[in-house]
């Protein structure tokens, strides 16, 4: 009787359960007959509720919509439920359609605009039984049995999602949003590489991944892209800076810039966040100006499209070089430095072996070219442009030189010379008129009311000269886009110094509002060598170096204009109990990969090495997305009054361990920590180096990995250490990386001793 009543008790119980699951799986099964109406706003929706299937339309298209996946957990926005899927590759249908799941088990799409079926699954020959949305975001029809005979995972359009197989038969595209924008393309090659591609005809981007066959591209859930062998191993990978964290939604678009993104969601933004982009310089993309320009980098690190020769007055207007057959003059050939300039539909003619001059000259004398691109890189190519049309990418990090041909005098494009305009003539009376005025109105003024308007008008006038000074370091052709400011216009910008932010750097705005940064050198170097070693500084551009923007040299002043960044300094948030608690786990490693990529880029990525000299916790600012930037790099050059010699690459290594060390540990006095932290790491006790402010779990591997790194850059012998390429392959998770020695102690022999001065590589056996 008591197992009876045991048994009553829970039946109930098991009945709700078994109600629960017959209601989850019913959820979950669309059957045959089963249609969508665009106007009706319905959707199929997954289990848990995160996707959703069914018609949406864009702002722009009110009345078209197009049939695909999009997001749909009540935690996203409905602004920022992204369509992750469209049915047929991005068709548009009236406003009247209707999607039909038929008794047959075929799927149909069908437009009122049309009147006709414009996409069908055509799987009326398998035994279709249902169809699915899956928790996953993949819509599949199923038979019986439960067997996938289709789903919109075999026909990804511009999204991969974590779980999804991506192969040699698959096709990522852009979405058509404006005329360029769908010539972008995603495929796997026959050497088993993932590249990006632009109108069937041109990579720009390659995976470098090890060639084979039967390869699968795979998203994981926890933000790696892998590229996998067919034994499900994987071969290549690549993850978002966030890997490993606790993210719920992610997933991988090819982005209508022609740029392959990792997205992940962030719950305290409420917005989706770019993790990891293929092609790190959007410019190097190929076509990303289209007809509109050259790339270039803007002073806010964001791509711009500026036209150096003419625009066509078109409602888009296209740039173009004046055909010079137009002209009643000679000809010249004007020079960009550090251009690429390349025709998007006309390929280039090359001709190999031949000087910058003679490239100038064989366009010169080429009635059909409009242009050449001398790559001077040692290469000695020279190529030769016959298409009016341009598009290209300017960057101060380039070689090449480009030579287009105009003109020598501009006005013999329009003989006709220009006659004064009518309305000017009034202007000689009216100037006496102001004049007479003028004398009246001091008349019955009183001396202080002169000085007053004095003062204004003196005040007026700096003004639009700092402004002037400004939009000219934004716009300038062939600059470094640096602002040269007086001392009294960096008071001005200051408002005197009233607001310091350290010891030596003050908050200051421009006349635009943009906010800055100025730098007190207190040195007194040579004017001629300051100007020289700051415009060197002035053409470094990378996501995770301040940005330097101007200075000042005048008389014994020395000072440096930084963009801001709102958050202040690492140190100051290691220094407080309350902002360290932003600082978890995962944003630690991040900071110490986006340093490491930082000065990588300044040691390898530059036309010419430069060490930091000074790397340390407040050396590195978080901006307005709490994203690290190294400031003050290569300072030491103008402090010193010396070459770059003072400082060397692993000198920066050295300072990057400590930096890390310090970061992970929340500690200060390298010297002791490191010993102690050696220690404990050696000993199997690494958790107990982590900083105990931080708040959730510590990844054990991924700390095993940082710590190893940096007690290779922190090796006494010099040779040792790590180059900053590998120390950025280590934390990215591309190379592993053996154990340390004891970093404290050298490791050279005697005989080793010797040949010290005779080898000056480092030893990277380690890696």
């Amino acid at each position: 009787m008591l197992e009876l009543n045991g048994f009553l008790l829970k039946w109930p119980l098991l009945l709700c359960l078994s109600v629960g699951l017959l209601l989850h799986t019913i959820a979950s099964q669309i059957p045959l007959g089963s249609k969508l109406s665009a106007f009706e706003n319905k959707f199929w929706v997954s289990p848990n509720g995160d996707f959703a299937f069914g018609f949406f339309n864009r702002s722009e298209h009110p009345n078209q919509f197009r049939l695909g996946v999009r997001f749909n957990s009540k935690s996203i926005p409905i602004d920022q439920q992204t369509v992750v899927w469209v049915m047929g590759a991005d068709l548009m249908v009236g406003n009247c359609s209707y999607f039909h799941l038929t008794e047959d088990g075929e799927l149909v799409l069908y437009d009122s605009l049309k009147g006709v079926n414009v996409w069908t699954s055509k799987t009326s020959q398998f035994p279709v039984a249902s169809a699915a949305l899956y928790d996953n975001g993949n819509f599949v029809l199923l038979t019986e049995k439960k067997d996938v005979v289709w789903q919109s995972f075999d026909l990804p359009s511009d999204t991969l999602l974590p779980g999804q197989n991506f192969s040699a038969f698959h096709t990522l595209r852009a979405a058509s949003q404006n005329y360029m924008s769908s010539y972008y393309s995603l495929f796997m090659n026959a050497l088993g590489q993932l590249q990006l591609r632009w109108d069937s005809h041109f990579s720009y981007w390659t995976s470098r991944s090890p060639s084979g066959s039967n390869l699968t591209v795979f998203l994981t859930s926890d933000g790696a892209l892998q590229i996998r062998d067919h034994k499900w191993e994987p071969i290549w990978l690549v993850f978002g800076e966030d890997h490993n964290d606790s993210v719920h939604y992610r997933y991988l678009r090819l982005d209508v810039d022609g740029n392959l993104r990792l997205y992940s969601w962030l719950e305290t933004s409420q917005s989706w966040r770019p993790v990891w982009q293929a092609v790190e310089n959007q410019c190097n993309v190929f076509a990303t100006c289209g007809h509109h320009g050259i790339c270039v980098y803007t002073e806010s690190g964001s791509p711009a499209c500026k036209c150096p020769f003419k625009l066509t007055n078109e409602s888009i207007p296209r740039c173009f070089i004046p055909s010079p057959q137009q002209c009643n003059s000679s000809l010249n050939m004007l020079n960009y430095k550090h251009t690429l300039l390349y025709g998007m539909y006309q390929s280039d003619d090359l001709v190999s072996q031949i000087s910058l001059h003679e490239c100038k000259s064989l366009c010169l004398n080429d009635p059909l070219c409009t242009a050449a691109t001398f790559a001077n890189d040692g290469t000695a190519r020279c190529f030769i442009k016959k298409t009016l049309y341009m598009s290209g990418y300017a960057d101060p990090s380039l070689s090449s030189v480009s030579l287009v041909k105009m003109c020598s005098d501009p006005m013999a494009v329009n003989p006709n010379p220009v006659t004064s305009s009518p309305q000017l003539t009034p202007r000689k009376g009216s100037s006496k008129f102001s004049i007479t005025c003028l004398i009246g109105a001091v008349s019955g003024t009183s001396l202080l009311f002169i000085l007053v308007q004095l003062a204004l008008v003196l005040f007026i006038y700096r003004r639009r000269s700092l402004m002037k000074k400004v939009a000219l370091g934004y716009t300038g052709p062939n600059s470094n886009s640096l602002v040269v400011l007086s001392f009294s216009e960096i008071k001005d910008v200051t408002r005197n110094f009233e607001h310091p932010i350290g010891p030596t750097m003050f908050k200051g705005i421009l006349p635009n509002n943009q906010l800055v940064a100025v730098k007190d050198m207190k040195t007194t170097i040579e004017e001629r060598k300051y100007r020289v070693i700051v415009s060197k500084i002035g053409t470094i551009h990378h996501k995770n170096l301040v940005k330097l923007k101007g200075y000042c040299c005048e008389l014994n002043h020395r000072l440096l204009i930084y963009e801001y960044t709102v958050n202040g300094s690492l140190d100051e948030y290691m220094e407080d109990s309350k902002l360290c608690k932003r600082l978890t786990w995962g944003k630690r490693v991040e900071i110490c990969l986006s340093v490491s990529r930082a000065i990588s880029y300044l040691h390898t990525g530059c036309r010419e090495f430069i060490s930091h000299g000074n790397l340390k916790c407040e050396n590195v600012v978080l901006d307005e997305n709490f994203e690290a930037k190294v400031s003050e790099f290569g300072l030491h050059r103008i402090a010193s009054e010396t070459s770059s010699s003072g400082a060397s690459a692993e000198m920066d290594v050295e300072d990057f361990g400590k930096m890390v060390l310090t970061l992970i540990s929340g500690c200060k006095g390298v010297g002791e920590l490191s010993h102690w932290a050696y220690k404990e790491w050696a000993e199997g006790n690494a958790l107990n180096v982590v900083d105990r402010r931080i708040n959730g779990g510590v990844d054990s591997k991924r700390l095993d990995c940082v710590l190893r790194i940096a007690f290779w850059c922190l090796q006494m012998d010099e040779r040792m250490r790590p180059s900053m390429r590998e120390v950025v392959k280590v934390l990215e998770g591309t190379l592993s990386v053996d154990p340390p020695p004891l970093p404290f102690t050298s490791q050279r022999l005697p005989e080793e001793e010797e040949l010290s001065e005779a080898s000056s590589e480092p030893n990277s056996s380690r890696f």
